[in-house]
């Protein structure tokens, strides 16, 4: 297989076999980034899909001086907080049903109650958090990246990342204790 180097080498020279397989090999990470900021909805895929349009577009920007996942994993970051910037802006019916509803009443406790209910359970948690913590927690602990790695894509200090990742675990736990 080849390198991501060789892979945009190629794609530069308008090879979209090679672009193809780029997109092939970072597709997964870069929608559980994406998933992970803006939860289980429509938009995943539609932002998914932008990220690679718009890194096709800056191809020739590419400095390789970062990872590509890193690179592209800053854009899935940008495109999913305007995302959430988009979604505060509209008023739809959506804000009216959370206002109205605990988090437990908009669980579907008709299905295996096990992990998939755990798993909605932790993502309408993260969803909760402000914006500022979920992406660390995202990058973190769900996408896997170190607390270095972290602070490089958010072009942040270390001391941030791991300051705000301390502080959203906490508010996390106080969420889910209070939910339970």
């Amino acid at each position: 297989m080849q390198s991501d180097i060789e892979l945009i080498a190629l794609s530069r020279q308008g090879n979209m076999l090679a672009f193809r397989q780029l997109v092939q090999k970072h597709e997964a990470q870069i929608r559980s980034t994406v998933l992970g900021m803006l939860g289980d909805t429509s938009e995943i895929e539609d932002v998914t899909q932008e990220v690679f349009i718009r890194f096709y577009r800056s191809l020739d920007k590419f400095r390789e001086e970062a990872a590509l996942s890193t690179y592209l994993t800053r854009i899935a970051i940008n495109l999913s907080l305007n995302e959430i910037k988009k979604r505060k802006r509209k008023k739809n019916w959506l804000s009216s049903i959370q206002k109205n509803n605990s988090p437990r009443d908009l669980i579907d406790h008709s299905t295996d109650p096990g992990r998939a209910e755990m798993k909605d359970l932790l993502r309408r948690a993260l969803n909760t958090l402000e914006t500022d913590f979920r992406v660390v927690v995202v990058l973190r602990l769900i996408d896997g990246y170190s607390v270095k790695e972290t602070a490089e894509i958010l072009n942040l200090p270390v001391g941030t990342v791991a300051s705000r990742l301390a502080r959203a675990q906490k508010k996390l736990k106080t969420i889910l204790n209070n939910w339970m």
